[in-house]
C-alpha cells in the first residue's frame, strides 16, 4: 500500500471511530484511561529504553540543549505522564452536557449540548509526553486521534502509543481510537493536512517551521500558537526578593518551554533597587543577559539589545531586560507589540496598575504576582493539555478537554410546524 492510501486509510478508521466515540460511557474511557496509566507506569523501562534511541540520534545531530531536555523522559517524567492521565481521569466528562435551554412561544424546547470535535491530529516534534497527553484527553473528550510525532521523538512515541493501544484493546475501545502514522517521511504531513474529509481539527506541537505549514497547508481548522514570547514586568511597586525569585522562576525553571520568559521589563524608578539582585541570581544559574542601555551598565558582560531581541523566543539560558520608563501604559503596548499572545505577568502591589495590566494584555493568558512558568494545562487543573492556543476563535490558552468539545441545538417538539 502507497504513503497516501495508508495515511487514508487511517483517517477512514478514525471518523468510523468518531461516531461510537461520541456515544461511549464515562466508566468505560476511564477504565481505559487507567489501564493506560497503569501499563504505561508498568512499562517505563521499555519507554526509557526506547527513548535513549531517540537521545542518542539527538545528540548526533548535535540538537540544541532546550530541544533534547524536551525529548528526555525518565522515572520522574514518566511519573508525571502517568499522574496527568490518572488527573484527566477524575475530570467531569465534557460531552453530553446540557450547556443551556430554553422553550420558545410555539412549544418547541431547544437544548445546547456538548459533542467531540470528532478527529483530532495532532502533529509534533521532539516531546513523546505529548502522544500520552492527547491520547487521554482526547479519549476523555470522546473524540478519535491520529498522531503524527518528528523524527526526534520517533522510537520514545512509538512505544508510548503502542502501550496505550493495548490497553484501550483491552478495554475493547472501537477500532481506530488512537492510530500513529508510522513513518517518518514528511510527505506524510502534507498528506494528512488535506485529509478535511476525515480530520476536524489539527494540533501542531512544535517550532515555528512546523507550525507556519500546517497553518499554511491544513484544509482545516487548527489550533495554533507560532512563537512562546512571554514577558514578565517587574513595577515599581513590587518588592525585591519576591520579584526577583519570580523572574528567575520564569526564565531557568526550564527555558525550553513556551511558557519561559523571554523578556523582563522593568520600571527605571527601580533599577538600581531591584536590577541588580535580578542579575546576580540570573547570572548564578548561567544565564546570558541581553540589555537595553541602561541596563548595560550593570553589568559589563550584558550584551546590548537589538530590536531583533524584543521579538525573539529564545527557547533557552538567555534573557532580553527593557527599561520602563512610563510605567504600565508603556509595558502593555510593549507587550502588545513585541508578545505572541501567549503568557505574560506583572510583578506589582499597584491594584490599578495590575487590573490595568490584566485587562489590556492581548493574551492568552495574564498573569499577576507569578511565573509564567505554570502557563500549563496541569497547573490550571485541566489534568494536562494538548497545546496553549494562542488563537481567539474556539479555544485559547490552555487546551483542556474542554476545549476538545463542540456542541449542538437537540430542538424536540410536539407536532408544530411553521407558518
Amino acid at each position: 500500500m502507497d504513503l497516501k492510501k495508508e495515511i487514508l486509510e487511517i483517517g477512514k478508521k478514525a471518523k468510523e471511530a468518531s461516531y461510537d466515540l461520541a456515544l461511549l460511557d464515562t466508566a468505560i474511557k476511564n477504565e481505559a484511561l487507567g489501564k493506560a496509566a497503569e501499563n504505561i507506569k508498568k512499562k517505563s523501562k521499555e519507554i526509557i529504553a526506547a527513548n535513549k534511541i531517540d537521545l542518542a540520534k539527538a545528540k548526533q545531530k548535535k540538537l540544541a540543549s532546550s530541544l533534547i531536555d524536551r525529548l528526555l523522559l525518565d522515572n520522574n517524567r514518566i511519573n508525571s505522564i502517568v499522574d496527568g492521565i490518572l488527573e484527566i481521569i477524575k475530570l467531569d466528562d465534557p460531552v453530553k452536557k446540557i450547556l443551556s435551554e430554553w422553550e420558545r412561544p410555539n412549544g418547541l424546547l431547544i437544548q445546547k449540548v456538548s459533542v467531540p470535535l470528532g478527529v483530532i491530529g495532532v502533529i509534533y516534534e521532539s516531546r513523546p509526553n505529548v502522544a500520552a497527553d492527547a491520547a487521554a484527553l482526547c479519549l476523555k473528550s470522546s473524540n478519535a486521534t491520529i498522531l503524527r510525532g518528528g523524527s526526534e521523538s520517533f522510537y520514545s512515541s512509538t512505544k508510548i502509543i503502542e502501550i496505550i493501544n493495548e490497553s484501550y484493546k483491552e478495554c475493547k475501545l472501537p477500532l481506530g481510537t488512537l492510530q500513529t502514522i508510522p513513518t517518518i517521511n514528511r510527505d506524510a504531513v502534507g498528506i494528512l493536512l488535506g485529509m478535511d474529509k476525515y480530520v476536524d481539527v489539527f494540533v501542531p506541537r512544535g517550532g515555528r517551521s512546523l507550525i507556519e505549514r500546517v497553518i499554511n497547508e491544513s484544509r482545516v481548522p487548527v489550533f495554533r500558537h507560532l512563537d512562546g514570547i512571554c514577558h514578565t514586568y517587574v513595577q515599581k511597586s513590587s518588592e525585591i526578593k519576591e520579584a526577583a525569585k519570580i523572574v528567575v522562576n520564569a526564565k531557568m525553571r526550564r527555558p525550553g518551554i513556551c511558557g519561559a520568559t523571554e523578556t523582563l521589563l522593568i520600571d527605571q524608578e527601580i533599577l538600581d533597587t531591584h536590577l541588580p539582585e535580578i542579575i546576580k541570581l540570573l547570572k548564578q544559574k548561567n544565564c546570558d543577559i541581553i540589555g537595553d542601555e541602561a541596563v548595560c551598565k550593570y553589568d559589563k558582560s550584558i550584551i546590548k539589545a537589538t530590536e531583533k531581541d524584543w521579538s525573539t523566543e529564545y527557547l533557552d539560558s538567555i534573557i532580553s531586560i527593557k527599561t520602563i520608563q512610563k510605567g504600565v501604559i508603556e509595558a502593555v503596548n510593549h507587550i502588545n507589540k513585541y508578545g505572541s499572545g501567549h503568557t505574560d505577568s506583572i510583578i506589582s502591589s499597584d491594584k490599578i496598575s495590575v487590573d490595568f495590566f490584566l485587562d489590556k494584555v492581548d493574551s492568552g493568558i495574564v498573569m499577576h504576582n507569578t511565573s509564567t512558568q505554570f502557563a500549563d494545562g496541569g497547573e490550571f487543573g485541566m489534568g494536562a493539555e494538548i497545546g496553549i492556543s494562542t488563537s481567539k476563535l474556539h479555544a485559547r490558552g490552555p487546551v483542556g478537554v474542554s476545549q476538545l468539545t463542540s456542541f449542538k441545538y437537540k430542538v424536540r417538539g410536539n407536532g408544530q410546524i411553521r407558518p
